[in-house]
């Protein structure tokens, strides 16, 4: 008689649906607890725009609350759509969704230009729509959006933040009795400094949950020296489901189309980037058609977002920082998140506690959360080779020209609306920049000499360390 073959135990029982890692089934206490952490990593980033962009528009308290809990709600959905995935739409991997920096400075200068909220709803729902016929083929355009293209936008993302920081310190109008109060530059100031006080703690988890943490004590002592107002917060529904449309109908302006587009672009090239790094840190297989349907998860939910008050989405790269700390690959973790964000963006008495934080708290917060754009920028562009070649002139002339609106916003004032809208905005004008003199320089390279020009052939201007060492062993003689 032949032994019977036993069938093998498997070996990994919590992953029944295919040998891939982000498959992995956790228990449902386990999914949520892990969820709720990438909430509260991303919760930050992910309130600041709506914020942002609220103050900007006018929008009372309990406006920006809606704004809020939109954009929490949205985040969720689109958060669901790409790790569980439909055919054709979501990466089915770890990536938590929600507003994108990118658009932030773009759609400050579509409000500024009097054309209000409607005009930035209409502008991403043609932004997206484009973004969402492109996605198929961006693999194929990438190219043309380098580290050196890349990290200067980025960079720029986050300079064009600052003076955001900045006025909510200060305040928005220099005619105001307290403008530039000491109290509020003060209050900032102990945000600030608790962030930094948290995040030199040995615990990681207070160190990443530092800026939530920090602007919970920022408002507990503005309101302990009574400058913080939360009588409004109770004023409204508890629960309540994300009205369409609830600030008009979207308009549909060219140059703010164009605008939202580039911003896009720059969206789709991000969001390929953390679909990239979340595949190598989970040891999962991508290819074109998956990062395809990554990114055509990121432009359909963009689409969507304006119908019920929300803006462009894309992948949260601190989140996917997370999966390589936690070592949790599981999309389903993730997923959970995402439920967790749809509840809290259908309860908007959390949005209008958020819009009642104290903007000094905010301001203080943002000179961290903004500086981590910049410096993320400058990381990526210390992978850029500048020696031989003219990268050091497309960074310079790029950042150069995307600063200048940013420092003086009349200097376009009597160009045309069109052109204001698009130059108007610093993100604009670098990613304008950067992609034409990448092209000019690094494409369509006949004429430009072997060489480099005197200024992208200076030396580095550093300190060595061995030359440092050299100095502290003479100091200690």
């Amino acid at each position: 008689m032949s032994a019977v073959r036993k069938t093998p135990k498997n070996t990994n029982p919590k992953n029944t649906t295919s040998d891939r890692p982000e498959d992995e089934r956790l228990g449902l206490g386990t999914a949520f607890t892990f969820g709720l952490q990438h909430v509260l990593t991303m919760y930050g980033g992910i309130i600041a725009p709506p914020l942002i962009i609220g103050a900007a528009a006018g929008l009372t308290s309990a406006e920006v609350g809606v704004l809020v809990a939109a954009c929490l709600f949205m985040g969720g959905l689109a958060t669901l759509l790409q790790t569980l995935g439909i055919p054709f739409f979501g990466s089915q991997l770890p990536l938590v969704q929600g507003v994108s920096f990118a658009g932030v400075a773009t759609m400050l200068a579509i409000v500024n230009q009097g054309s209000g909220l409607p005009a930035v709803f209409g502008a991403v729902i043609v932004a997206s729509l484009i973004g969402l016929v492109v996605a198929p083929f961006f693999a194929h355009i990438v190219r043309f959006f380098p580290p050196v293209v890349t990290g200067t936008v980025i960079t720029m993302i986050g300079l064009s933040l600052v003076p955001v920081a900045a006025r909510w310190i200060t305040g928005a109008d220099p005619e105001s009795p307290t403008y530039a109060d000491p109290v509020f530059v003060g209050i900032a100031g102990f945000t600030l400094f608790v962030i930094m006080l948290l995040s030199k703690l040995g615990n990681a988890t207070i160190s990443r949950l530092s800026i939530l943490i920090a602007m919970v004590v920022g408002t507990v002592f503005a309101a302990v020296i009574g400058r913080a107002d939360f009588s409004k917060v109770l004023e409204g529904p508890i629960f309540a489901f994300p009205s369409p449309f609830a600030f008009g109908v979207p308009t549909f302006d060219l140059a703010a189309i164009v605008s939202m587009t580039i911003v896009v672009l720059v969206i789709l090239t991000e969001t390929t980037a953390d679909i990239i790094a979340v595949a190598e840190i989970t040891g999962s297989k991508v290819d074109r058609k998956r990062i395809a349907a990554g990114l055509r998860a990121d432009m359909v939910s963009s689409a969507v977002s304006p119908i019920f008050n929300s803006f462009t989405q894309s992948a949260f790269a601190q989140n996917v920082g997370l999966v390589a700390v936690t070592k949790i690959k599981s999309r389903y973790a993730v997923a959970a998140g995402g439920v967790i964000l749809i509840i809290l963006g259908l309860t908007p008495i959390l949005g209008r506690v958020v819009a009642a934080v104290p903007t000094a708290v905010l301001g203080g917060a943002g000179l961290v959360l903004f500086g981590t754009v910049t410096a993320s920028g400058i990381r990526t562009l210390s992978k850029v080779k500048y020696d031989g070649n003219m990268n050091l002139i497309i960074v310079a002339a790029s950042l150069s020209f995307g600063v200048l609106p940013e420092v003086n916003h009349d200097i376009y004032m009597n160009f045309p609306t069109w052109f204001q809208v698009i130059f108007g905005s610093g993100i604009s004008s670098a990613a304008i920049m950067a992609i034409v003199l990448n092209l000019v320089f690094n494409h369509f390279s006949k004429g430009t000499p072997e060489d480099p020009s005197v200024f992208a052939a200076s030396p580095v201007r550093a300190v060595r360390t061995d030359v440092i060492r050299t100095l502290r062993a003479r100091s200690g003689r």
